[in-house]
């Protein structure tokens, strides 16, 4: 992003992957030192930190995306097999969150998406895995376990996919005491054939999020998109921006740019097709970067 535009995103989001695993390298090959190190940095931009875990399957050893096996989220609640193991993984979590501190030992704040896109069934968390009481007493348990590690660095997000509004958004949602922020994670899929469905789609999942972020007193955000490998040139400001202008959205985040898969980034590279575009983007007013979110603390 600012080898495009000249400025750091105001929020960078980081995957903790394998830190479950008690692993030195994040899933996507990382290290959590180097992880660290970055969140340091963004925080000393003024910037935002969101954190996702992709979390691997307890049961079987497989990846987040294992989903042949049932009972994986039975196994890891009160009197399931696994239980031991994910009090131990949680640990592993809290210890990393405790220790995202300054030099001068102040914690660092995290916005933190667990259980995310829930409402599929691609994780092994998913609608079809786990009733939604199970699903609440998951989320409530992970809560639950980082307070008493003394995790107090937190904010929570609630994201969900684009499966439905209404009762398919609200019905795993685990209280109001346990949730910070509403989301939701909605993707364009087809390049340009898709961004007419794309742009109906977050419509209304966006008029839905803005009336009950009101009703239960949350902030909003759009917590994950993009379109992969930015196939359409004008795609910042025809199709994004024209969607997340008209809600009160407290940020926007598009998915991540790979080392190891060709087509498969959602931010633009000098030279890029939707780069251009992007600099359009960035230069709207209703768009904030790390810059802009520096000069309002002045």
């Amino acid at each position: 992003v600012k080898s495009v535009c000249g400025d750091y995103p105001a929020v960078m989001s980081f995957d903790l992957g394998h830190i479950e695993l008690g692993d030195a390298k994040s899933l996507d090959n990382i290290t959590f030192e180097k992880i660290r190190t970055e969140m340091i940095n963004q925080y000393k931009r003024g910037g935002m930190i969101s954190v996702s875990w992709h979390l691997n399957n307890p049961l079987t050893g497989g990846d987040s995306w294992d989903v042949k096996t049932p009972g994986v989220v039975t196994s890891v609640l009160p009197g399931g097999a696994k239980h031991e193991l994910f009090l131990a993984w949680l640990d592993r979590v809290a210890a990393f969150f405790n220790n995202l501190t300054t030099e001068e030992g102040d914690k660092i704040p995290v916005l933190f998406r667990p259980w995310h896109e829930h409402t599929g069934s691609w994780f092994w968390w998913g609608k079809e895995h786990c009733t939604p009481e199970q699903y609440k007493q998951l989320w409530q348990i992970t809560r639950n376990r980082l307070d008493v590690k003394g995790v107090n660095n937190l904010l929570y997000a609630y994201s969900p996919g684009t499966e439905g509004i209404g009762d398919v958004y609200m019905e795993r949602y685990p209280g109001d005491e346990y949730v910070d922020l509403l989301g939701v994670d909605g993707y364009q899929f087809g390049g340009e054939a898709g961004a007419e469905g794309f742009t109906k789609t977050m419509n209304s999942m966006l008029t839905f999020i803005t009336k009950m972020g009101k009703e239960h007193n949350k902030p909003i955000a759009f917590t994950e998109t993009g379109l992969e490998a930015l196939t359409m040139s004008n795609w910042w400001t025809e199709i994004l921006l024209p969607i997340v202008d008209k809600y009160p959205i407290a940020y926007v985040l598009v998915w991540r740019n790979a080392r190891e898969r060709d087509n498969h980034f959602y931010a633009p590279y000098p030279g890029q097709v939707s780069a251009t575009d992007f600099v359009k983007f960035y230069q709207n007013p209703k768009t904030l970067f790390s810059q802009d979110v520096k000069n309002l603390y002045k």
